[in-house]
């Protein structure tokens, strides 16, 4: 009966906000306050003008970051995110915030993107996949790809690969150096058949959960893939998943009735009183991105390690996915040299 009791009280801690994060036992409790400084470091934030990525960026920047990257598509959102930093922590640390413009589902344009950062700073410490496309129905990009996919590994993957050197080389200046995927529990919601064999696979459509899932699936495996294959080479890189709980960001609040005009109420209203704070449900990302030791970690709020989904720990699924994702990009960017470089360690 104890060990049932101490796992709701687990479930709701890592899920919901206010009181109920301090149902987590003590050696998974973790505080933005305890954040440390990051005086003198570079970091790079997808989506961090905005939810949960904001939430990061107010972090970073509070901690002294000397340098933050973000990457956005909307120029009114980043622009709004600025001046809620200068009125909160200043000015000056306004100014250090640097936004590209960039739909991560456009490949090309993310190959770009990571030459403006690399040209822009000879270090990176932090690179937090945050961006992503929520809970929606089914569409294809203009490559012909899945959204979800395209978006919340398939851009992010690109992103990581062409920003590999600039990370190995802080890395080898002795700095340690971690790598966040947002993933999600909403990982148990793929597919139990997910073989990543095939882009028609990727292509059909799950239904607005279905796809989500399988796309928070492939950011642990991810996550996990880059464990493997870069931290033993590279000691000093770190890559982890997080899962945020529920958090009262634009998706649980609007989006969410794209996919279900209805049903979505029960989310974006029902849900309301018991939702994150964006800065609640940043808490994992920042664990993640500033206080682990450790690589191949699935960090649940407050800062609980936990093992995911028995796809999520399948070490030979995550290979065939890597291996799609690369076929996929060589493909529809018609040569390797016009997009992806496939050095993913």
């Amino acid at each position: 009966m104890e060990s049932v009791v101490k796992g709701v009280q687990t479930t709701i801690s890592q899920n919901l906000g206010g009181v109920a994060q301090k149902l987590a036992p003590a050696d998974q409790q973790f505080s933005l306050e305890q954040v440390p400084d990051q005086s003198g470091k570079v970091a790079v934030v997808t989506g961090g003008s905005e939810g949960i990525g904001f939430g990061s960026s107010h972090t970073l920047l509070s901690k002294n970051i000397s340098k933050l990257f973000i990457i956005s598509l909307s120029k009114e959102i980043v622009d709004g995110a600025k001046k809620s930093i200068a009125g909160e922590l200043g000015q000056e640390k306004a100014g250090r915030i640097h936004w590209i413009q960039c739909d991560l589902t456009d490949w090309k344009r993310v190959t770009e993107a990571a030459k403006e950062i690399s040209d822009s700073t000879d270090r990176l410490d932090i690179l937090i996949n945050n961006a992503a496309r929520g809970i929606m129905t089914y569409q294809l990009t203009d490559y012909g790809v899945e959204q979800h996919m395209a978006l919340n590994l398939i851009g992010h993957a690109t992103l990581t690969s062409h920003l590999m050197p600039l990370l190995k080389k802080t890395a080898e200046k002795g700095d340690k150096v971690r790598i966040v995927n947002l993933a999600s529990n909403a990982h148990q919601n793929a597919p139990k058949d997910t073989k990543f064999e095939s882009l028609d696979e990727l292509n059909t459509d799950l239904g607005a959960m279905g796809q989500y899932g399988r796309s928070k699936l492939a950011d642990l495996l991810y996550a996990r893939y880059l464990a493997r294959h870069l931290t033993p080479s590279h000691p000093n890189i770190l890559a982890n998943a997080v899962h945020p709980g529920i958090v009262k960001t634009r998706q649980s609040e609007e989006l969410i009735h794209e996919p279900f005009p209805v049903a979505g109420y029960a989310m974006s209203t029902g849900m309301s009183p018991f939702k994150k704070s964006i800065f609640e449900g940043c808490v994992s990302s920042m664990f993640a991105a500033t206080t682990t030791e450790k690589s191949g970690q699935y960090i649940c709020p407050p800062a609980a390690i936990e093992p995911g989904s028995d796809m999520a720990q399948d070490e030979a699924l995550g290979e065939q996915m890597m291996k799609l994702t690369s076929e996929i990009v060589q493909q529809k960017m018609n040569n390797v040299k016009d997009g992806c470089p496939m050095k993913f360690y």
